[in-house]
């Protein structure tokens, strides 16, 4: 057997499992650590800097970030503290081509899980903050458009539905 990992697929917006709310992950085996690792490949063929099961049609709260060499794994992620604020561009791999300004905490504390189930607490700041929140908002069905205004997001869903040829 290959010991090569099957790309997932990365659903693109309007797909409505977009939307959908996350279930938590109970069960930490080899499994969730394979799909860990195809989670990691689908966002590094995209260029992504982040990338949560939702995007790949699967409704767990699991997410990976890699930023400046460093991986990160979030699963059943919560914020548990949050200061600041800060507004830049996002991007999102399931929304190819599109960027807004999305303000967003500058600086958030996480409780997640590890592979093994163990707690741990992770402190980011800057961009790192916003793709840590980025990610974390997939698992609850919450899009980064859905921070704009109707009439930005509105002028976003009409551009896509040019590329999809009108199919919403």
């Amino acid at each position: 057997m290959s010991d090569l990992l099957e790309v997932l697929e990365v659903r693109k917006y309007p797909d409505p499992v977009l939307k959908k709310i996350s279930q938590p992950v109970e069960v930490f085996d080899e499994e969730l650590e394979k799909f860990i690792k195809q989670l990691f490949e689908a966002m590094r063929v995209h260029d992504g800097v982040g990338l949560a099961a939702p995007q790949v049609g699967v409704l767990k709260k699991v997410a990976v970030i890699e930023y400046e060499d460093k991986s990160y794994v979030l699963i059943n992620p919560k914020i548990i503290d949050r200061k600041g604020l800060q507004t830049s561009e996002e991007g999102c791999i399931s929304f190819p081509g599109i960027f807004a300004e999305v303000t967003r905490s500058d600086w958030v504390k996480v409780e997640t899980q590890d592979t093994k189930g163990n707690v741990k607490i992770l402190e980011a700041q800057g961009y790192l903050a916003k793709a840590f929140q980025h990610e974390m908002d997939h698992l609850n069905g919450k899009l980064f458009i859905d921070y704009l205004s109707s009439i930005k997001r509105n002028a976003i869903k009409k551009k896509i539905s040019k590329h999809t040829g009108g199919h919403f």
